[in-house]
C-alpha cells in the first residue's frame, strides 16, 4: 500500500465517500472499535498486546466471512511501523510475489524499513505460490498476514504455517451482531446516524439471523432495507418486519432464541432421538438451521444426548458425536449441517439405554443423603513416602495376576452395597450386561 493507497484508505474509512457500500465505510478502524473476536482481541489477549506493541510477528487468520480477518490486517497496517501491502490470492501469481520481495528488499536497504505482505485468500495460493513465499518470510524479508475461510491445516502450506501465529476467528454471535447494526444506525460520519430510523425489534432479529454470524452480509442487508423503505412524511424512515422482509427475499422466521420456542422445540429435537424417529429429528434440527439458532449449541445438546439416552446401548454414539461438533468447528456453516444431520441420524437410529445416566444420578443421591464413606484402606494410594506405614494398599488384589483380570474384592466404602449400574438388555450394553453377570456368578 503507497502513500497516495493509504491516504484513499483513510478517506473511505473516515466516511468521505458515502457511495462506498455501507459495509466498508463502517469497517472498523482501530481495536476499540472492533467487535467480537474477544477470545483473541480481548484486554491482555496475546493478539492485541502484540498489535499496540508492535510487535507482529508472522499471521494466519481464518474463520468464516464477515468476521474481520481484512479488518485486522488493515487495523495493522495503521498501527505498524513496516511498510504495508497487500495482494489477493486469486488474481495475484509468483510475478506478483516476486515484485513485493524485490521492493521489500530496496526498502530494507535504503530505509530499514520492514514490509507486512497481506494475502487475502491465501489458501488460493498454490502449492509454488506459497513455496515461493517461504524463504523470505524465514529469513525476515517480509511479515505475512494471511487470511483464509478454509481450514489452513489442509490448505496452507504446513513449512508456512509454522512460520506463523495461527489464529481462528469466529462467526459473531447475535448480540455482537447487534452492537455492528446499533453503530451502523448511530454514526453520524459513516452510518445512518443523520437519518431517523425507526427499526421495529422483529426487523431487527430477523436481519441478525439472515446474517448468520456474518457482520459484512448484515451491513449489506441492513443497507439494502434502508434503501428500499420510503420515507415517512416527517422524513422519517420505519423499517418494519415486512420491509426487511422484502428488502432480502427471505420469509422471517418465527422463532425466539431465549422464549418458550426455543425450548420447545430443542425439547421435540431430543425426544425424536431418544423415540427413535430420526425424520422427526432431522425435521427439528431444520427448524433450528433455518431459524438461526447457534449450531454449536446443536452440538452440544447432541454430545449431551449420545451419553444420556444413547449410552452405552451404543457407545460410538458418543464418538459419533464428538465428531460432528469437531466437524462443525472446523468446516462451519452452512456444511456444518451435514455432520450435524449424520450425528442426528445415527443417535435417533442407535439402541437406547439412559443405565449410565441413572447409575450417576443415582450414585449422587446416596453421596449427598448419606455423606462421604472413608476409603477402604486396600484402595488408599501408597505410592508416596510413609504410605505403607499407615497400611494404605495393604491387602490389595492386582486383578490382572488373576485369571480373565478379575478377583473378588470390596471396592465401596464399609456398609454400601447399592447397585447403582443397571445395564439393559439392548444393544452393545447386552454384552456388558453379560460380562457382568458372569464375574457376579463366579463372586
Amino acid at each position: 500500500m503507497d502513500l497516495f493507497s493509504y491516504a484513499h484508505e483513510e478517506e473511505r474509512s473516515s466516511g468521505k465517500s458515502k457511495n462506498q457500500p455501507l459495509a466498508d465505510r463502517m469497517r472498523p478502524r482501530t481495536l476499540d472499535e472492533f467487535v467480537g473476536q474477544e477470545h483473541i482481541l480481548g484486554e491482555g489477549k496475546l493478539l492485541r498486546r502484540a498489535i499496540e506493541a508492535d510487535r507482529i510477528t508472522s499471521l494466519i487468520f481464518h474463520g468464516p466471512p464477515g468476521t474481520g480477518k481484512t479488518t485486522l490486517a488493515r487495523i495493522i497496517a495503521r498501527t505498524t511501523r513496516t511498510h504495508f501491502t497487500d495482494i489477493n490470492a486469486v488474481t495475484a501469481g509468483i510475478a506478483d510475489i516476486r515484485r513485493v520481495v524485490e521492493e521489500a528488499k530496496q526498502r530494507s536497504d535504503m530505509y530499514e524499513q520492514g514490509t507486512t505482505l497481506f494475502v487475502d485468500e491465501i489458501h488460493r495460493f498454490n502449492k509454488a505460490q506459497q513455496d515461493a513465499l517461504l524463504p523470505y518470510v524465514e529469513d525476515g524479508t517480509i511479515r505475512l498476514i494471511g487470511a483464509t475461510t478454509e481450514n489452513p491445516f489442509f490448505e496452507v502450506n504446513p513449512a508456512l504455517l509454522s512460520r506463523s501465529q495461527l489464529f481462528q476467528l469466529h462467526s459473531l454471535a447475535p448480540d455482537a451482531l447487534g452492537e455492528v447494526m446499533d453503530k451502523a444506525l448511530q454514526d453520524k460520519e459513516r452510518g445512518y446516524g443523520e437519518l431517523q430510523i425507526r427499526m421495529d425489534n422483529e426487523a431487527r432479529e430477523h436481519l441478525i439471523h439472515y446474517a448468520e454470524g456474518d457482520s459484512r452480509r448484515l451491513l449489506n442487508a441492513l443497507e439494502l432495507a434502508t434503501a428500499t423503505t420510503p420515507r415517512e412524511k416527517d422524513g422519517s424512515l420505519h423499517v418494519t418486519l415486512e420491509a426487511a422482509v422484502d428488502s432480502i427475499q427471505r420469509r422471517a422466521v418465527r422463532y425466539d432464541k431465549s422464549g418458550d420456542n426455543h425450548y420447545d422445540t430443542i425439547s421435540a429435537f431430543i425426544k425424536s432421538i431418544r423415540g427413535s424417529d430420526p425424520d422427526a429429528a432431522l425435521y427439528w434440527l431444520a427448524r433450528m438451521i433455518d431459524a438461526g439458532e447457534d449450531p454449536r449449541f446443536i452440538a452440544r445438546r447432541l454430545v449431551i444426548a449420545a451419553s444420556e439416552d444413547v449410552g452405552n446401548g451404543d457407545p460410538r454414539g458418543l464418538q459419533v458425536a464428538i465428531s460432528a461438533f469437531q466437524a462443525l468447528e472446523l468446516v462451519g456453516m452452512p456444511e456444518g449441517r451435514i455432520p450435524l444431520a449424520q450425528a442426528v441420524t445415527y443417535l435417533a437410529s442407535a439402541p437406547k439405554s439412559n443405565a449410565a445416566y441413572k447409575g450417576i444420578n443415582q450414585a449422587l443421591q446416596h453421596v449427598r443423603q448419606r455423606g462421604h464413606g472413608p476409603v477402604p484402606l486396600h484402595l488408599r494410594d501408597q505410592s508416596y513416602k510413609g504410605a505403607e506405614k499407615l497400611g494404605h494398599g495393604k491387602g490389595y488384589l492386582y486383578p490382572h495376576d488373576y485369571p480373565h483380570s478379575y478377583v473378588e474384592q470390596e471396592y465401596l466404602p464399609e456398609g454400601i452395597k447399592e447397585r447403582f449400574y443397571r445395564p439393559k438388555e439392548i444393544g452393545y450394553e447386552r454384552h456388558m450386561k453379560d460380562y457382568l453377570r458372569t464375574i457376579r456368578k463366579e463372586k
